[in-house]
């Protein structure tokens, strides 16, 4: 199994809640009934994230409006959102990752309507010229994990190493999906797991430290989302 995932963008004059429902009405069952689709992850800017918006971050141009998920027997057998849903999905650019969960979401299930409560928030990354590959990830997988998840209140985190581009995407060499309460849209506290001013003012600290090791701040897209799960309908 495979796992694909899809930076989508809606056309211009499509509201943000009107795209994510028609992802919902539309996309995701014609996903449901493709063969070789085995599970769908569905997150989408739309309103019920407003409140972090102070939390985006656009380096490379324009933000993507959705990130599909999506668990395939065969990635170059793939399905294409913009054919699916011509008239909804201006462009898709996809990646081939390998996924790696340090933490599992196991406190928030689904809503009846396959929302995750609270946001996601998504970053895509770009390896710093300064750092070879290998150095790379050593920092991000081999330590930085333990920070983020230490420093923070999420409950979900997924590393997405990007294995190649499957189209003319721009270059990404991760994506990071991580879950956040409601809460962690407005407040440092609550976003940092912080009860206090000085444990807020240390885990800010270590989280921008450690990041810095990897990543630099001018190449980094960070879009807050809400994130919706689904199983394909097919055997």
């Amino acid at each position: 199994m495979e796992k694909v995932l899809y930076l989508l963008r809606g056309a211009t004059d499509t509201d943000a809640d009107a795209f994510r429902d028609r992802l919902l009405a539309e996309l995701v069952p014609g996903l449901q009934g493709t063969s070789g689709v085995r599970a769908i992850r569905l997150a989408v800017a739309d309103s019920a994230v407003e409140l972090a918006a102070d939390k985006r971050l656009a380096s490379n141009g324009p933000l993507p409006d959705a990130l599909l998920s999506l668990w395939l027997d065969d990635a170059w057998q793939r399905p294409e959102p913009a054919q699916l849903a011509p008239t909804l999905v201006a462009s898709s650019c996809a990646y081939l990752v390998t996924e790696a969960e340090p933490l599992v979401n196991a406190t928030q299930p689904p809503e009846a309507n396959g929302r995750v409560p609270g946001f996601c928030q998504v970053a895509m990354l770009q390896r710093p010229p300064r750092l070879n590959e290998e150095d790379w990830l050593e920092i991000w997988k081999g330590s930085h994990g333990e920070v983020a998840v230490r420093t923070q209140s999420t409950f979900g985190y997924r590393q997405n190493l990007v294995a190649r581009a499957l189209d003319e995407g721009a270059v990404l060499h991760a994506i990071v999906e991580e879950n956040f309460p409601a809460a962690a849209m407005t407040s440092a506290h609550a976003f940092y797991a912080a009860g206090d001013d000085a444990t807020l003012a240390a885990h800010q600290t270590a989280m921008m430290e450690s990041c810095a090791r990897f990543i630099d701040f001018d190449k980094i897209d960070v879009v807050p989302m809400s994130e919706y799960l689904f199983s394909a309908a097919g055997p």
